[in-house]
């Protein structure tokens, strides 16, 4: 028998995990500020979150329509403080732009 390929699209679709589970906050920096006046709001998200599973968060969650989503993942890195090893953790982080009218309340 046969088995029928599956695209990312339709992988996405199948994922029974709450919409609201891939977006962990919105990060609050003074980058994120200065980006939000140009309608683009940066959030948290996670680790194994795809495009697709942010876009369809954001519409659940803010009600907006996203035209663009970026996605920025930083590693861990090592780092000696005082003398000792130490690791900084890594995050994930999806720069949502929004159209133009569109905004979010970030409290």
């Amino acid at each position: 028998m046969a088995t029928k390929k599956v695209s990312k699209k339709e992988e996405a679709k199948e994922v029974s995990v709450p919409k609201s589970a891939f977006i962990l906050g919105p990060r609050i920096t003074e980058k994120a500020a200065y980006a939000s006046e140009n309608n683009v709001f940066v959030f948290n998200v996670a680790p194994d979150a795809n495009k697709i599973q942010i876009r369809k968060a954001i519409k659940d969650t803010y009600k907006v329509t996203p035209t663009k989503i970026a996605i920025v993942v930083n590693k861990p890195k090592t780092v000696v403080f005082r003398g000792r090893l130490g690791k900084k953790s890594g995050f994930k982080k999806a720069y949502v732009t929004l159209k133009k009218g569109d905004t979010i309340e970030l409290n």
